[in-house]
């Protein structure tokens, strides 16, 4: 989901030729909160955070809670503060990926040149599909007709000729708008921004090229390279330098390599029982592994994330002896790494789980050993896998985790 600062008073308008704009970013609006109300639609016009009920943060929030101050990773507690009255929405991350992968089919009818950014962003290049659809501005309104009607969400749209524009053009066109950057307007379009709206320019970055007196983009244009180098380094100089006059070489990649899959959850008091910790983890284990035979991969690598009660975050990974998508494997590795922490009694803040060195199901013989469950497991587990799919994800879970500990502000992640 998209973190780019949007400036005030951008033009709307910069030209309709888009003969030399053929990338298209398309950044799903307020995603998780509108996914929640297609369910919901007596929530529609109100104001709606999606996040855990006190010591999560924000996933998601409606514009009208967004006109309240609320904003996406705010702290819940501040967040509530700011909007009383909003409603709050557990997050349910399988129906969001559930949309999301009928976003990207749309998507994939147009071209398959599409990269996936993340559950709810992508880029597309649709240089050859214009002779079967149209110039580029007709495939994005086309794009965001379809989204509305088959999903009932909506997607902005931004059409430059680079996909950094692109993706800037995407958040001035929000909410629920589209903005073509013509090539030759790119320049223009760029030099009205502030400078934090350069990739890589977080807020201390820009507090720096402030004190030097550059806080717009065509500031920056106009800094020699020799200048920027000693505020941002010459490879950062080197970077922003390009950006600031639309030099941005990347192609839309279509296939992006997954690195990991992971589920972490915050808790809603510290933890201090091993054995509730150790239900949280099986939940993890059951959750990654699911998503892992979705992807049709095996892990090789078991890695866990201890947040304790003063924030010190620690973690720790195993190699595991073969890969695996075994949910039963996944939680022995796990379990043994958080077994081999100390200070666990203090209190555990957040806990999650990651599988790392992800290798293709397809071209990994899996060998079991003569007394190995693990084929009879992983039948099982597919079996849950076709329940939880034809009847939700809470359909059926691990009988030990019926009574298990509450959490809230799971979140699986994808990258």
């Amino acid at each position: 989901m998209s973190r780019s600062p949007r400036a005030a008073g951008v033009r709307r308008d910069w030209g309709e030729d888009d003969s030399s704009a053929p990338i298209l970013h398309v950044d799903m609006d307020a995603f998780f909160a509108a996914v929640e109300l297609i369910d919901r639609p007596e929530l529609r016009g109100l104001p709606v955070i999606v996040g855990g009920e006190h010591r999560g943060v924000v996933l998601s929030a409606t514009y009208e809670a967004r006109a309240l101050g609320v904003r996406s990773a705010m702290p819940m507690r501040r967040a509530r503060i700011l909007a009383p009255r909003a409603i709050v929405i557990r997050p349910d991350h399988a129906r969001y990926r559930e949309v999301s992968r009928s976003v990207m089919q749309i998507l994939g009818d147009i071209t398959p040149v599409i990269e996936p950014v993340s559950i709810d962003e992508a880029f597309l290049d649709v240089s050859g599909a214009r002779r079967r659809i149209g110039g580029p501005s007709r495939i994005g309104r086309l794009i965001r007709a379809r989204i509305a009607a088959e999903l009932h969400v909506v997607a902005s749209v931004g059409i430059a000729s680079t996909k950094f524009v692109a993706k800037l053009a995407s958040q001035h066109a929000k909410p629920d708008g589209m903005l073509l950057v013509p090539h030759e307007a790119t320049i223009d379009f760029l030099h009205q921004l502030p400078v934090g709206a350069l990739w890589g320019v977080g807020e201390r970055t820009e507090a720096g090229l402030a004190g030097a007196g550059i806080t717009t983009v065509a500031a920056l244009a106009e800094t020699p390279v020799a200048r920027l180098a000693a505020l941002v380094g010459v490879r950062g100089a080197e970077r922003l330098h390009d950006l600031s006059w639309g030099r941005d070489p990347r192609p839309v990649e279509p296939v992006r390599a997954e690195k990991s899959i992971g589920h972490e959850q915050t808790f809603p008091t510290d933890l201090t029982d091993l054995d509730e910790l150790n239900a949280a983890l099986l939940d993890q284990a059951h959750r990654c592994a699911a998503r892992l035979r979705a992807a049709e991969v095996l892990g090789g690598t078991v890695s866990i994330k201890v947040r304790m009660h003063d924030f010190t975050t620690l973690n720790r990974s195993r190699t595991l002896a073969a890969p695996t998508d075994v949910a039963h494997e996944l939680y022995g590795a796990a379990k043994a790494l958080l077994a081999g922490m100390s200070g666990l009694s203090r209190g555990v803040r957040l806990l999650g789980i990651r599988c790392e060195s992800l290798q293709p199901a397809a071209t990994v013989a899996i060998q079991a050993a003569f007394d190995d469950p693990g084929p009879e497991r992983r039948d099982a587990e597919r079996a849950m896998d076709e329940v939880r799919a034809r009847f939700g994800s809470e359909a059926m879970r691990v009988g030990s985790l019926v009574r298990g500990p509450g959490t809230e502000n799971g979140e699986g992640e994808l990258s």
